[in-house]
């Protein structure tokens, strides 16, 4: 069924839209009370993600509180190492922390290529939740990480600045690197197969740790899988957002996708001219949501008129943060409207 406001589909498959798109990365989440409200009855975060009901009520919440042109499945990146064998939790005050790690070969070949539909169905049943509660109303967007930014977490074992552990490996044993990259490829394939079956219109893959990179390890080890995806997901448009790699961002114009996201220290004409004939999306600064009300107005205005209305769906550089006011949010997404 084709959404009643489908301005995110037509802009990121290139064609004309009345106005620009808008919606946030990581919407879903710790900015609305109404969020907390639910997270703040539970154990866990996982508990959050792994129960489809509650999953589905925090990915409706942006589109019915703030307005958006989208939702995005409320769920983590970090599900699909789960799902192939290396757990997390997520620990206040520190972020995600792995139960093992993977950094050898033997834990390497314990790793399992994941059936989404077994271990991620709790994220297809919230798919399948919203898109009725949506009832056609916008579009959902479903999501991955990328296989360097997985595959960087599961040999660190958490967070990291560097993720020396995981950059160490590339060095020190690029076929160990290749063989896990390979497998959290194709479970990654596989899982955005199950969600847009399940019901997503579009599917955005994060690489969050493109930018520790040098460009020519990031054109070795991460372009390629990324490329593996976008090439076998022909189902619905594709984005690929890899913050900070500004050095590849040429060879990401190349990558069979529909949309480029860019982040907020990126270059917009640059961005433009080296993606050609694709959409971009981006790239306010998340902190110019701190600023005085008409800052923020000039500063969105001005992002948009560098982008240009054609081929662009407005958004932030990176993730909203958490202490982000929602009033700041809607003023943002009001504004971008009214252009």
């Amino acid at each position: 069924m084709k959404p009643e406001n489908d301005l995110i589909l037509r802009a990121a498959r290139g064609e004309k839209t009345e106005r620009v798109p808008v919606w946030l990365m990581r919407q879903a989440g710790r900015i609305l009370p109404e969020y907390r409200a639910i997270r703040n009855k539970l154990s866990s975060f996982n508990e959050l993600v792994e129960t489809p009901e509650l999953a589905a009520e925090v990915t409706l919440q942006p589109v019915d509180i703030l307005g958006v042109d989208a939702a995005i499945i409320f769920s983590d990146i970090l599900v699909v190492p789960e799902a192939m064998g290396v757990g997390y939790k997520m620990v206040k005050g520190k972020g995600p922390v792995f139960h093992s790690t993977v950094t050898t070969q033997a834990e390497a070949d314990k790793l399992r290529i994941a059936d989404p539909g077994s271990e991620l169905k709790y994220v297809t049943d919230a798919i399948r939740i919203v898109k009725k509660e949506l009832n056609g109303r916008v579009p959902l967007i479903g999501f991955a990480g990328a296989p360097w930014t997985i595959f960087a977490y599961m040999a660190e074992g958490s967070g990291s600045k560097t993720f020396s552990a995981a950059r160490k490996i590339l060095y020190q044993n690029p076929a160990l690197a290749q063989d896990v990259l390979n497998k959290v490829t194709e479970t990654t394939i596989s899982y955005l197969k199950a969600q847009i079956e399940a019901g997503a219109d579009l599917v955005q893959v994060f690489d969050s740790w493109a930018g520790i990179l040098p460009e020519q390890q990031y054109k070795q080890f991460a372009l390629p899988a990324i490329e593996r995806i976008c090439e076998a997901i022909d189902e619905v448009p594709v984005t690929v957002f890899a913050k900070g790699a500004y050095g590849a961002f040429d060879a990401l114009a190349n990558l069979p996708c529909r949309t480029l996201g860019v982040d907020w220290n990126m270059n917009i004409q640059d961005c433009r001219k080296a993606a050609g004939n694709k959409t971009l999306q981006g790239n306010l600064d998340p902190c110019l949501l701190y600023a005085p009300d008409e800052d923020l107005v000039a500063g969105t205005q001005k992002m948009v008129s560098a982008f240009g209305k054609d081929k662009y769906i407005a958004n932030l550089g990176h993730g909203v943060y958490p202490d982000t006011d929602p009033q700041k949010v809607k003023l943002f997404i009001e504004t971008i409207k009214t252009l």
